[in-house]
């Protein structure tokens, strides 16, 4: 190729990109995040420019759920930090030991930004993320100013509980070098069937009520609003039931917050993604010693569908009072 021909490539390259730039502003309607690598956590950041003094909420757990709803906060005028803390370079690669101040950390950068209000710092998650969530707002109160929760857990379950973690019974979480006090559980088995239903699983974790005391998630701690949402037709663990547990637990201890306990009927554990995005997938896949089995995840479209939208609804009422 001559020279006259790769001045002429470059020319070509450099308007393609320009023009992609171009027609990527046009089109993105959305807020970019400003990505963060380089302070002791990994995050996806999601505020509108020249905003000040605004409720963040942390999305425990990240990924796309994480960065959907950070977007949609910050679209609405709060900011949004999408919070990963396993299975990404840099981060542990099991969901074991996780140490609760990986997430102070986020929180104490978050306090330094401008567009933050310090005093309005919440936390939201699903399933294990929300057991997650609730944790990390009752253990850092003076930080963490209420919890969103979605098929939420109202106890800490030991690292067995996941079937891709290690054999070896550790704590999910660790606090100030401690565990988290946690119920000790073998890991689920499979069967002859290609199926497996985890329900029992789980409540059959809970029936060891002394167990249960000492992993009870202090929730009572939290100061700040709450706001639980669940399916009544949850198929992978019992998080209406759990919800209730918490519920319990705040009537017993003169909680002086807002709290909501909402269950949604026909509904699964698959509520917290996008409202606008209808879904058909009933089942998820579960790799146990050597065999992949299928499990429900329970409810129905169309009952998955309503609660995603009232969901929504009401975690924008829930930060409107803030």
């Amino acid at each position: 190729m001559n020279k006259k021909n790769v001045l002429l490539s470059l020319f070509v390259i450099v308007v393609m990109l320009a023009g992609y730039q171009y027609l990527d502003a046009l089109l993105f309607s959305g807020i970019k995040p400003l990505k963060i690598k380089d302070q002791n956590f990994t995050a996806n950041f999601y505020a509108k420019e020249n905003i000040k003094n605004k409720a963040v909420i942390i999305l425990i757990g990240g990924g796309n759920w994480g960065n959907y709803w950070s977007q949609e906060f910050a679209k609405a005028n709060y900011v949004g930090l999408s919070l990963p803390y396993h299975r990404l370079e840099g981060l542990p690669a099991l969901m074991e030991e996780i140490p609760l101040d990986y997430f102070e950390k986020a929180i104490d950068w978050l306090k330094k930004q401008p567009e933050v209000n310090s005093n309005k710092i919440i936390v939201m998650g699903a399933s294990r993320n929300a057991e997650l969530a609730l944790l990390v707002a009752s253990y850092y109160p003076e930080t963490v100013h209420g919890a969103i929760a979605f098929s939420p857990s109202s106890v800490s379950w030991s690292n067995t509980v996941l079937p891709y973690n290690s054999d070896t019974l550790k704590p999910s979480w660790i606090f100030k070098n401690d565990e988290v006090p946690f119920i000790p559980m073998e890991k689920i088995k499979g069967g002859f069937s290609d199926a497996i239903e985890t329900l029992p699983y789980w409540k059959q974790g809970l029936l060891d009520t002394i167990a249960v005391q000492k992993a009870s998630i202090p929730v009572e701690n939290i100061k700040g609003p709450i706001l639980l949402l669940s399916g009544l037709d949850d198929a992978v663990w019992p998080s209406a039931m759990m919800s209730d547990l918490i519920e319990n637990r705040i009537k017993n201890n003169a909680f002086e917050f807002d709290f909501e306990n909402i269950k949604y009927k026909n509904a699964g554990h698959l509520i917290s993604g996008n409202p606008n995005q209808s879904s058909s997938i009933r089942q998820g896949e579960m790799w146990i010693d050597g065999k992949n089995y299928a499990f429900n995840f329970g409810g129905s479209n169309e009952g998955d569908a309503m609660a995603r939208k009232d969901a929504f609804t009401r975690i924008f009422q829930f930060l409107s009072k803030l």
